[in-house]
């Protein structure tokens, strides 16, 4: 019976003939507007954390809507088997799916026409959103390690210097190699650009040169040259490294040009453009905070490089 009274008396409550009388210069309250969704479908990696759903990256594009996010997550694999899904590009996941609405085409007029969203018949489509992430459709290489760097950005020589530290700690598994890889553009009329101008491309072709032929130096020489990264005098670091100066630079024009255009084109095909970024078995494009977080791979957690008793800060160019 209690029961029965209170629902009675929220009913009444709500019906105006039987509400309790209000003063007579009091407000309607204002009904509040319906709250738009903005509905995602995200597909992501069934197999690494990295290309699964960012909960910010599709609460940040809601709120540029102008609605409240509802997420639904499809791996890849059911993507692939389901007809609606599966003409999506899925070679670098994850991808987020917008449902088609008047509203969502006009805030995203300017980027549908620029390229940077494309869309389908149900949906518009987000993707390379996210600097980590994964490409499905390239072949793993179990326990290869890359790290894309620019070799005059401070951040990358940071991580080149965890990976020099770690070699002297003994701190890298025996089943883990550890590569660097070049950022850089190319194109045949305006040639190499860099972002820290053509000090740092020429430094690249001489890095390539000498792992090439000098590999159980290379790392030594890094040594040295990180101590003054930008210094003009990359002969006496090569010297005391114990290279050959002279068989560096009658390469470079021609070998070690090639090796560089090899990097560019690298580079490109898997869309990395921060230095440093972290390539994990092929497959994973890390950052500092997520490949630190690989088993074995936690000597590249910049926190545990200490100056002055404060944690070195991470970052990239």
């Amino acid at each position: 019976m209690k029961k029965i009274l209170i629902s009675l008396l929220a009913v009444l409550l709500t019906v105006p003939s039987f509400a309790a009388p209000k003063a007579k210069k009091a407000k309607t309250a204002a009904k509040a507007p319906a709250k738009t969704v903005v509905e995602f479908t995200v597909l992501e990696s069934a197999q690494y954390d990295s290309g699964k759903h960012d909960p910010q990256v599709s609460a940040n594009i809601a709120k540029f809507i102008g609605g409240e996010e509802s997420v639904t997550t499809v791996t890849s694999t059911q993507a692939k088997a389901d007809p609606a899904l599966a003409n999506v590009d899925m070679s670098f996941l994850p991808v987020y799916l917008l449902k088609k609405t008047p509203q969502a085409r006009e805030k995203l007029a300017q980027y549908l026409a620029m390229g940077y969203v494309t869309e389908n018949d149900d949906y518009f489509i987000f993707q390379h959103v996210t600097r980590t992430g994964v490409h499905e459709n390239k072949v793993a290489q179990p326990g290869v390690l890359e790290i894309f760097v620019m070799s005059q950005c401070p951040y990358g020589a940071m991580a080149e210097n965890l990976v020099i530290e770690a070699q002297k700690a003994g701190q890298i598994p025996a089943d883990k190699t550890v590569k660097l890889r070049y950022i850089v553009n190319y194109d045949e009329k305006a040639g190499f650009q860099s972002l820290h101008g053509s000090a740092e491309w020429e430094e690249n072709i001489r890095q390539l040169l000498i792992a090439k032929y000098y590999p159980t130096k290379f790392w030594k020489y890094l040594e040295i040259r990180n101590k003054d990264y930008r210094s003009s005098r990359w002969d006496k670091a090569m010297e005391e490294a114990g290279i050959n100066v002279k068989k560096i630079t009658k390469k470079f024009d021609t070998e070690g040009v090639e090796l560089l255009k090899a990097e560019a084109a690298y580079t490109q095909e898997y869309g990395v453009n921060a230095s440093p970024s972290f390539l994990w078995e092929g497959k994973e494009v890390l950052d500092f905070g997520s490949v630190s977080k690989k088993q074995g791979l936690e000597f590249l957690n910049p926190s545990r490089n200490q100056r002055g008793g404060q944690a070195v800060p991470a970052g990239s160019c």
